[in-house]
């Protein structure tokens, strides 16, 4: 099993990668996966939507005035760090479910890239064994995340592409402790951000296409943007300890 050094001996000697290959390695594995993309973003808005609700009827979700007299940059900053520093809870526990639902579909991901048997078990890091670590994943997420929103767009940008690494590092690695898996995600995103921002960039914009089946389209096929992290990680670090993880989740599974 990966130890933080073994990764980060993988990161530092990793090869340079070849944006058309990530690329059309995303899209074929996509034609195979998209259903099952679909629904883990399904899950994914279904929690959003229920967070986002009963945090609004609790009251803790500010209001959008600053342009009732006109518009005020001083009022939309003003807002602008009020937003952020109000929806800290509210970020903890989406991301935390967030990682949650993409680690397990990078998992069905790696079953079906490899050929393995696929078991479609989408809250498989919702176990007990697992979820405190992803909720203090959550904690770190969003105070780094948190921190770069206050220091507005460059610095937001530029954490996103590290911040989307803590989901398959984590579902790979699960043995590591919570700063070891920010310590490995930062060397990974560092190391490889400007692919990784390139091909997730243009993902993007295909994902956003199902916007044009009246909107509802985009839930089939927004998972594509997941997909680029994972070739990544296969090509720098690889998954020659897939077979330990499926160990340690059977072994849980007695648990309940």
């Amino acid at each position: 099993m990966n130890t933080l050094d073994s990764l980060l001996k993988k990161i530092d000697k990793s090869k340079s990668l070849d944006f058309g290959t990530i690329f059309d390695n995303t899209i074929e594995l996509f034609k195979k996966v998209w259903l099952k993309g679909f629904l883990v973003v399904l899950l994914m808005a279904a929690f959003a939507f229920v967070v986002s609700l009963l945090f609004s009827l609790i009251g803790l979700a500010p209001t959008n005035n600053f342009f009732v007299n006109g518009f005020d940059m001083d009022a939309f900053f003003s807002l602008y760090t009020v937003s952020v520093l109000y929806s800290i809870p509210q970020t903890i526990l989406l991301s935390t479910i967030t990682m949650a639902f993409v680690g397990a579909f990078y998992r069905i991901c790696k079953q079906v890239d490899s050929g393995e048997n696929v078991v479609d078990d989408y809250f498989y890091f919702l176990k007990k064994d697992y979820f405190s670590k992803l909720l203090m994943l959550g904690i770190i997420y969003t105070g780094i995340a948190t921190l770069a929103q206050l220091m507005l767009l460059i610095p937001y940008i530029y954490v996103f592409v590290p911040l989307s690494y803590f989901s398959i590092v984590f579902a790979n690695n699960p043995n590591l402790s919570e700063m070891e898996i920010v310590k490995a995600s930062f060397a990974i995103g560092n190391k490889k951000w400007l692919i990784t921002f390139g091909t997730m960039f243009v993902a993007g914009i295909i994902g956003m296409l199902g916007v044009i089946a009246c909107f509802v389209g985009v839930l089939f096929t927004l998972a594509i943007v997941y997909l680029p992290v994972f070739f990544i990680y296969k090509e720098v670090v690889g998954f020659d300890n897939a077979s330990e993880i499926d160990q340690i989740g059977v072994g849980s599974d007695t648990n309940y």
